[in-house]
């Protein structure tokens, strides 16, 4: 028993001599990383290669949305718990209607366009509503789309609600 437990002991002791090694070797050569945007872009690329091609702008559309909802997600703690949840909830509410609008410019189920004009409209409630407990401005209203078709016919803007800026829907169209 007692040479089983200095084999262990060894063993251990390698493993921990082992790792603090490669821990050395790795901050003495720092490599170059991915930036997060990078990182997700270079995932959902190469999930999507296999798709159709008349799914293409769909999928680019959503691809940049989660890039924009991920690393607008990373922040810097800040030390308030309600602060940072709202600091990384925004952007996530955010990305939620982007991927929507993306789903009214080209999506063809009604019942799916129907959740998806509901998600802006409650993700963008719920953005307001944080900014609100925090005692933070909002951001100037605009209106939301009460159609499918307000986003293609021109009716109007969409704003970012996390950067303020404006879209207007008059360039976005519905696919065929």
């Amino acid at each position: 028993m007692l040479f089983f437990t200095r084999s262990r002991f060894r063993l251990s002791s390698w493993a921990v001599t082992a790792g603090l090694m490669a821990t050395a070797a790795a901050l003495a050569n720092p490599v170059e990383a991915p930036s997060l945007a990078e990182y997700l872009s270079a995932i959902c690329s190469a999930a999507f290669r296999s798709a159709p091609p008349e799914e293409a702008r769909f999928l680019s559309e959503n691809v940049s949305a989660m890039t924009r909802m991920m690393t607008g997600m990373e922040i810097k703690p800040s030390g308030d718990v309600d602060q940072d949840f709202a600091a990384m909830m925004i952007p996530h509410h955010q990305g939620a209607m982007d991927m929507a609008q993306a789903e009214l410019r080209h999506g063809h189920n009604e019942q799916l366009r129907r959740i998806a004009q509901e998600i802006i409209v409650t993700q963008q409630q719920e953005i307001a509503a944080m900014r609100l407990a925090l005692g933070q401005p909002l951001p100037p209203s605009v209106a939301a789309p009460d159609q499918p078709s307000d986003l293609w016919e021109g009716g109007g803007t969409t704003r970012n609600v996390h950067t303020h800026e404006a879209t207007p829907t008059m360039n976005v169209h519905k696919e065929p």
